[in-house]
């Protein structure tokens, strides 16, 4: 007869079981905008542009409220020492013929220019990001779309821009209504190839099967895998806006001549290129660091808000 072993008690311990515990996952909680700016905080270059483009707007929105900054005041023309003063400590941006500081019209330009870079960023974007997921859920309207796309796709954005800013005449909104009047389709042409891409997967396919509507997809079930999408194109619109109002604004068009922008600075002082040059080259390297600034943070945040990305 086979011996079986004695068991020795004291070596085993029995657990209780707790289901409670048993329904805790081990693996660490993920938090989707967490990990954006966990991953926007490592790219030490973007953080950098990101503090700078803080700097500039603040400044571009805070400094004028106290400068009174004033284009048309032509007081100090006559007063030959307050003229063509070069950078100092006293004058950090120096003056102009009329005496006026360049450091006022500067900021006041700056604040005017991005005014209107994102104000017609936010609309295209918001427009277009709309109209673009129901062009890409619908065959019936993506007909229609298909054909204004066409007409206003071959006709330069630039020259559209250009004969409505004549037509309406010099000012702030026209301006604003000039450059965002047709910018949207393109943004909308590019979210309905991203849709049309997203509503034939298997769990949209099946959603609608189900009988969802069209909106509760298009917001629920499509839109929040655009995000880094939608955020690159934003990225792209943002340099883009900034650059045809400072090309407007130089060739006169669209801003009315009390109305600062660094355009418009640049056209200004473009005579003074050889003679005074600090008076050109200020303004163009403000504008140099808000466009560069805001592609650079535009793209990090971009490739941040895509999840695979995620590490």
């Amino acid at each position: 007869m086979e011996v079986q072993p004695k068991i020795n008690d004291a070596s085993f311990r029995f657990v209780e079981t707790n289901d409670v515990e048993a329904e805790k996952i081990d693996s660490p909680k993920y938090s989707y905008w967490q990990s954006v700016w966990r991953t926007f905080g490592r790219n030490k270059v973007a953080i950098f542009f990101l503090i700078l483009m803080l700097v500039i707007i603040l400044m571009s929105f805070i400094q004028p409220m106290f400068s009174g900054y004033d284009p048309m005041n032509a007081e100090k023309i006559n007063d030959l020492s307050a003229r063509y003063i070069e950078p100092n400590s006293e004058h950090w941006f120096g003056t102009d013929a009329n005496g006026q500081s360049l450091f006022d019209a500067t900021w006041s330009g700056a604040k005017t220019s991005i005014s209107i870079t994102v104000l017609a960023t936010l609309i295209t974007t918001v427009i277009g990001v709309i109209v673009g997921a129901f062009w890409g859920m619908s065959q019936k309207i993506d007909v229609f779309m298909l054909e204004v796309y066409n007409i206003f796709g071959n006709i330069p954005t630039l020259l559209i821009i250009m004969v409505l800013a004549y037509s309406l005449g010099n000012g702030f909104w026209n301006l604003l209504f000039a450059m965002t009047l047709t910018s949207w389709i393109f943004t909308a042409y590019f979210i309905r190839v991203q849709v049309m891409i997203m509503r034939d997967r298997e769990y949209n396919l099946a959603s609608r099967t189900l009988g969802t509507p069209a909106n509760r997809m298009i917001f629920k079930n499509i839109l929040p895998y655009l995000t880094s999408i939608i955020t690159t194109d934003v990225s792209r619109i943002l340099p883009g806006f900034i650059a045809t109002e400072t090309f407007l604004s130089f060739i006169g068009v669209g801003l009315s001549a009390d109305i600062v922008s660094l355009g418009g600075l640049i056209q200004k002082y473009s005579t003074n290129i050889a003679s005074q040059p600090y008076l050109f080259w200020i303004p163009v390297s403000v504008l140099a660091l808000i466009s560069v600034s805001l592609y650079i943070v535009g793209q990090a945040l971009a490739d941040a808000t895509d999840p695979k990305n995620h590490i």
